[in-house]
């Protein structure tokens, strides 16, 4: 009899044992579905080395009203006094909140920094956004807003504006439609000639097989043919594959190993703004590709009214580099400068930051 009560008690103790761990673990269960449907994203404050808030730092995550459409905007800096600098990301559709904030450190100590989520991208995405306001001519409209709201809000009169690869179409429309609102443009991977940019990225793509007699390579790329192709084609993605193979895209791989890295362990993106990132990346493709396919701005953009800098990865087959300095040489601008990173190819802000944060604070200096 007495063991079978101990047996009795050892049971109902292993049963609220097992009951115990169901309870967690459905409650974490509970708590993932809350935090995916209901996720609480936020930026950092920005603190000393006692960890406590810098007094007029600012570090805000928020969904601004621009063109009548919520988007995101990250703002951080040491001291909102400092000059405010605007990065339009690439893409279309590649945002960079979940993971831009290690790379731009050095720059929050001088800089009031702005990034935004565009239209469409990102944290900015939602499923029953208007069709018809997925336009370049919004997107600059809604870059307008939040060029006003800045200044207003900062008691400016003028940003700097930095614009990487696809951002450097708005970037450049942008300062010949406002310049006085400009102190400085910076393109960064600036696109010239999209067509022009595909035939030398497809030559130096083919080139690097034959160099390193990739038999797998030569045949898909001599199968897919020359450029131009169809957007988000089977052509077009093997060309992207071998390309970011052999370093024209990026030397270093971080956008990608970033921004998965960024969603599921920084603080900014959460697991649904993840999905949003990825559903939002090919429906801004499919919507705002064909502006890209229309450039030549060697044709009617090479006069300028504010200062014009470009940031070149020496290895950067994306946007060639060869372009971009063809491009320098025949812009006019009040001042102008073209900055070389040798170790870099698409990404110079994020392949050599350290360097780029000198870029700009020489720029900062030129522009006092």
């Amino acid at each position: 009899m007495q063991v079978n009560l101990m047996l009795c008690g050892h049971l109902r103790c292993r049963r609220k044992k097992i009951k115990h761990i169901k309870t967690k673990f459905v409650s974490f269960i509970i708590i993932l579905i809350l935090f995916a449907v209901f996720p609480q994203t936020y930026t950092p404050k920005i603190t000393d080395s006692k960890h406590k808030v810098i007094k007029d730092s600012i570090a805000e995550l928020f969904m601004l009203n621009l063109g009548n459409k919520k988007q995101a905007v990250m703002i951080r800096g040491v001291d909102i006094n400092n000059p405010i600098i605007i990065f339009l990301h690439g893409g279309p559709g590649y945002p960079c909140i979940s993971y831009i904030r290690k790379y731009q450190k050095n720059l929050e100590e001088n800089f009031t920094i702005v990034n935004w989520d565009q239209r469409g991208s990102g944290k900015s995405f939602s499923f029953g956004i208007n069709r018809q306001t997925m336009s370049k001519e919004q997107l600059l409209d809604d870059l307008d807003e939040l060029v006003d709201y800045l200044c207003a809000r900062f008691k400016k009169n003028k940003v700097y504006l930095v614009g990487h690869s696809w951002g450097t179409v708005l970037g450049i429309e942008y300062i010949n439609r406002s310049p006085q609102k400009i102190i400085a443009y910076i393109g960064v991977g600036q696109v010239v000639d999209y067509h022009e940019s595909e035939k030398i990225g497809h030559k130096y793509t083919l080139d690097k097989a034959y160099e390193k007699n990739d038999t797998k390579a030569i045949n898909q790329l001599l199968a897919i043919g020359d450029p131009p192709y169809k957007i988000a084609s089977d052509a077009a993605i093997i060309q992207r594959k071998w390309l970011n193979r052999y370093g024209g895209n990026e030397i270093h791989v971080i956008t990608r190993n970033e921004m998965l890295k960024g969603s599921f362990l920084e603080p900014e993106y959460s697991i649904t703004d993840a999905v949003r990132f990825i559903i939002g990346n090919g429906y801004s493709v499919s919507k705002l590709y064909k502006y890209l396919e229309e450039i030549d701005f060697r044709k009617n953009n090479v006069t300028f009214t504010v200062p014009v800098y470009f940031c070149a990865g020496n290895n950067d087959y994306v946007t060639p580099s060869v372009l971009v300095e063809q491009y320098y040489d025949c812009i006019k601008a009040p001042k102008k400068g073209l900055f070389w990173f040798e170790n870099s190819a698409h990404d110079p802000q994020l392949e050599e930051h350290d360097k780029f944060y000198n870029v700009m604070m020489q720029i900062y200096n030129e522009n006092r």
